[in-house]
């Protein structure tokens, strides 16, 4: 061969293997990335050619699919009471991604995941179309019907856990939204209809389960009275308490008011919980200090962010305060606040003789011919008490419901404990309380259920805002549909 084909030959070669180089750079490093380019209209077309998998609950599929009409996208996600479910479920729209459970288990429910290469693999040879797996929820729909109706047109949220396991068994937030509405790509219907949910300043779209805090009021006072407990400065809840009447706040000179005559001076603690003694449970925060309250609040989640898996907000108790900004805090006001979540999670820690499960709401992940792909073991979080003090708490919740606050959580036949709480709310308490009540329920086989109810804004005067008066029966009612289920 002459020296010039040589050349040319040579140039030949290297630019095949510049190409084959290229070919391999785009199809096995790049791939990942220009497949999720926006511009790349065929992997969303392929994403929605085919139907959604489904998020389970009690063996019945809450969503579905339907064909779309006018669009190259086939298939868009539907919702059975969609209001009810959409704290739960989160929306999956064509147009405006998805949220909770739609999107932290995407790879599943589009049949595009890792774990089902094997069915996509036989689904080739089969001839059978590709299909999403499923999410199979730890939800209990008789409670999550409780729970959502029960807030009906109030503001508000409820989350109910098993103390035994973490598993959530509903989630409620109001005012609530149906997914179905923007789940096409339309710009007449779909955009509008989010556009306006986005604007709407009672912000629909808000999961308040998990993503707002309030001030807990009176109901922390059971995290204040585990503090107590587990740092030895009291040893029992029958003896009295030193606590003066009136109890002037620490660097003030206010004393700390209780709400009405109360019988508080040196009350015992299953006395001072029944009847919510601000002055007993200011004057703990303050003996202990913020040191010591602070580590029995992050015992119970406080100050961390939970995953259930869907993220929840962490709830606060500050650091670095003084004395009376830690007595203030100690009976859930100052800077405290706490999603209805962790408020469960203190419910569920004391029924559960002081062992804190953490919470999640996903079972299991399963391949379209129902396999098990992934599944979630319940696992231990912390222990904010021991099991002798755990009862005592157990003893002081229980005072509540039988004698005190709580009396319209009573559950014939079942040994109820819980904790109302009316938190202030604006600027020098101008806007209408929030309204708490955290518990559990107990039968000869255990605790199935413990529930935190907040109501945020209701029809109520404001006189008559209370937790014992609006939350507590919805928690009631929460507890009753979990305790019947299992029957």
């Amino acid at each position: 061969m002459n020296k010039p084909l040589r050349r040319i030959a040579i140039f030949c070669g290297l630019l095949i293997v510049a190409l084959l180089l290229r070919d391999n750079w785009i199809q096995y490093v790049k791939a990942d990335s220009l497949n999720a380019r926006t511009e790349n209209r065929r992997i969303e077309i392929e994403r929605y050619a085919h139907q959604r998998g489904d998020i389970i609950v009690d063996g019945k599929a809450v969503t579905g699919s339907t064909e779309t009409q006018g669009s190259d996208f086939k298939y868009k996600r539907t919702w059975k009471d969609g209001p009810m479910w959409a704290p739960v479920t989160g929306y999956a729209s064509q147009a405006f991604g998805a949220t909770q459970l739609e999107n932290l288990n995407d790879s599943i429910l589009t049949g595009n995941d890792d774990r089902l290469f094997f069915d996509r693999t036989l689904s080739m040879f089969t001839g059978e179309k590709k299909q999403g797996g499923n999410v199979v929820t730890t939800l209990n729909a008789d409670a999550q019907k409780a729970a959502y109706e029960g807030l009906g047109k109030k503001k508000g949220a409820v989350a109910a856990l098993d103390p035994k396991t973490g598993a959530i068994l509903a989630m409620a937030s109001t005012p609530s939204y149906d997914p179905s509405t923007f789940a096409g790509n339309s710009t007449t219907t779909d955009s509008k209809n989010y556009t306006k949910l986005k604007d709407d300043k009672n912000e629909p779209l808000l999961n308040r389960a998990l993503r707002q805090t309030y001030p807990p009021g009176s109901a922390f006072k059971v995290v204040t009275a585990s503090a107590a407990l587990e740092n030895g400065l009291y040893d029992s809840v029958d003896t009295p308490t030193r606590s003066p009447l009136p109890w002037r706040l620490p660097l003030s000179t206010h004393d700390l008011p209780n709400e009405g005559n109360l019988p508080c001076k040196n009350a015992t603690l299953v006395k001072a919980l029944e009847v919510s003694c601000n002055t007993v449970f200011g004057k703990i925060g303050a003996d202990l200090g913020d040191d010591k309250m602070r580590a029995e609040a992050e015992k119970f989640g406080f100050n961390s962010e939970q995953f259930t898996p869907t993220r929840s907000n962490a709830s606060v108790f500050s650091k670095d305060m003084d004395k009376a900004q830690t007595a203030l805090s100690s009976i859930g006001q100052f800077n405290t606040s706490a999603t209805p979540l962790q408020m469960a999670m203190v419910a569920s820690a004391v029924a559960n003789d002081g062992t804190l499960m953490k919470p999640y709401m996903v079972d299991r992940l399963t391949a379209p011919n129902l396999d098990t792909v992934a599944k979630t073991d319940p696992e231990k979080q912390s222990e904010p008490l021991s099991k002798e003090h755990a009862q005592m708490v157990q003893k002081m919740m229980e005072g509540v419901v039988e004698n005190g606050t709580g009396g319209n959580a009573k559950i014939p036949g079942v040994t109820v404990g819980g904790k109302t709480g009316t938190a202030q709310n604006g600027i020098n308490n101008s806007g209408n309380p929030y309204a708490w009540f955290i518990s559990y329920a107990k039968t000869a086989q255990g605790s199935p259920v413990a529930v935190a109810v907040v109501v945020e804004d209701s029809d109520a005067s404001r006189q008559d805002i209370s937790g014992g008066g609006l939350a507590a029966p919805i928690a009631k009612d929460v507890m009753n549909a979990v305790i019947n289920s299992k029957k």
